[in-house]
């Protein structure tokens, strides 16, 4: 039996597949087909660059340039070490990730592997609550990108820049796949010259090149505590902070599949996102606490404004209030787009209304769009009124979903592993390293920081609200598997 080794846009939208990955028998005469049967109906238009920016800029938001205050806060210089462990669990799920995506592209990403490898209410139960995540902070971004347009000017209430940014972005995303991949690439190009400008700065102050300033030396990391004023106990306790700043990688997997050649895209921009990534959170936060005392940063004002006003840049504030709008809109651009196509590949699958299936002739999922934006839309009302009660709860309750998310993109992954070695060895373009080893290891560390968290009075509502959210959903997924009749073990792959 021959492989077609071609670039193939294939997907399995509905979750049933032919041949050794798939449900069902092979056809007579067909040559296994490990990516799926049928071609992924959306349409194309992603290039490799708008891929390649996405998953280097994606994860860029808020969280790196306003909360890496409080990571700095509670491990003094040992932040450095958090977002390098951090760092770490969150590349090796998005290597795990990227191998199953290079494999076997399909625009539902990862509730497709899991629905393959551990049965439908794993699909059903990580499909849904992604899609739930995304909706729900993205009211967290459009109503923190209009306070920000709202200080720029007040004439213009609050609630009237919210729908400016949602009816752009919603017409951006029923337009064309591309729209949405030319804002990111735009965005993303901004987030990381921000970055890599405030490397370059903070390195010529810690030399003294910069006029008016000292050489610094390690004087702050060594000194006011020491490296680990708070100890190995304050590192730990970074890493419960910072974590959940990684939370985005996974949109660059669903969007491979809207590419020109899927299988190629999604490794390339693995590749390239991980280590960058890396290098740009560890890198800042390296220059933060090199450049002043760990002591000088304070809770609610951005580090990067505190550095960038002790070396006397000129209306630091304002300039990264420009940054993190921009970031904001790129993650609510972003998450609209991964939203609405997570409940369009669980509409694929039988796990969403049908309504959803609905594509236009340019190949989007407009209804899939509009309900998206409908819930975010409400979400943002809820936050607008009740930002202390209803929508705390709301975001509690998936605050530490993406922990579940990856735990069972880490258990899909090695199961579907071992299952693609067997049947088309050839489709491994992107390997996880040290398999199953490191694959273990990162499960071990999920479960680490899901202990942590409990020991946390600050996190432990969090994770309890995220826990009982997450088995309402897998309760759900396995009564609808008890009434059609089927075993909530049984795995589709």
């Amino acid at each position: 039996m021959k492989h077609d080794s071609r670039p193939s846009r294939s997907a399995v939208p509905s979750g049933a597949s032919a041949g050794p990955l798939g449900e069902g028998p092979e056809p007579s005469g067909a040559g296994p087909e490990p990516l799926g049967a049928g071609p992924e109906p959306l349409g194309g238009g992603l290039k490799q660059r708008h891929l390649t920016m996405l998953g280097l800029g994606g994860v860029i938001g808020a969280g790196l340039f306003v909360g890496s205050g409080a990571g700095v806060a509670v491990a003094g210089p040992g932040i450095v070490l958090s977002y390098l462990i951090a760092g770490a669990l969150a590349m090796c799920v998005m290597r795990m990730l990227g191998e199953m995506s290079a494999a076997m592209p399909a625009s539902g990403a990862f509730s497709v592997h899991a629905e393959r490898a551990l049965g439908r209410w794993a699909g059903f139960s990580v499909g849904w609550l992604y899609w739930f995540l995304l909706v729900v902070v993205l009211a967290v971004e459009a109503t923190g990108a209009a306070r920000i347009a709202n200080d720029w000017a007040p004439g213009v209430p609050q609630w009237a820049w919210v729908l400016v940014f949602m009816v752009v972005f919603t017409g951006a995303n029923l337009a064309a796949v591309k729209n949405f991949g030319e804002f990111e690439f735009w965005f993303a190009a901004l987030k990381i010259f921000a970055i890599v400008a405030f490397l370059v700065l903070g390195l010529l102050a810690i030399l003294g090149v910069l006029p008016d300033t000292d050489p610094v030396g390690l004087t702050h990391l060594t000194g006011d505590g020491g490296f680990l004023p708070h100890g190995w106990g304050g590192v730990v306790s970074g890493v419960v902070v910072v974590l959940f700043a990684f939370g985005g990688l996974e949109i660059v997997t669903i969007a491979a599949a809207e590419s020109d050649d899927p299988v190629r895209s999604v490794a390339r921009a693995v590749r390239s996102a991980v280590y960058r990534i890396l290098f740009f959170y560890v890198g800042s936060m390296l220059v933060i606490v090199t450049v002043l005392p760990w002591t000088a940063q304070q809770a609610g004002i951005s580090p990067y404004v505190t550095v960038l006003d002790s070396i006397g840049v000129p209306s630091a504030g304002t300039l990264m209030n420009i940054v993190v709008f921009v970031a904001l809109l790129s993650s609510l651009n972003a998450n609209l787009y991964g939203s609405s196509r997570m409940v369009f590949s669980l509409a694929e699958r039988g796990e969403a209304p049908k309504g959803l299936l609905k594509v236009s002739d340019g190949g989007v999922p407009r209804r899939a769009v509009l309900a998206s934006v409908a819930f975010g839309f409400v979400s943002v009302l809820l936050n607008l009124k009740w930002p202390e009660s209803v929508f705390l709860y709301l975001l509690n309750s998936v605050g530490a979903a993406l922990l579940f998310v990856w735990a069972l993109i880490a258990l899909s992954q090695l199961r579907l592993r071992r299952r693609i070695e067997r049947a088309a060895p050839e489709t491994l373009t992107l390997r996880m390293w040290f398999f199953p080893w490191l694959t273990w290891a990162a499960l071990a560390g999920m479960a680490v920081v899901v202990v942590l968290m409990l020991r946390d009075d600050g996190a432990r509502p969090q994770l309890l609200w995220s826990a009982g959210a997450s088995a309402l959903v897998v309760a759900v997924a396995w009564v609808r598997e008890w009434r059609n009749g089927r075993s909530p073990h049984a795995s589709d792959a």
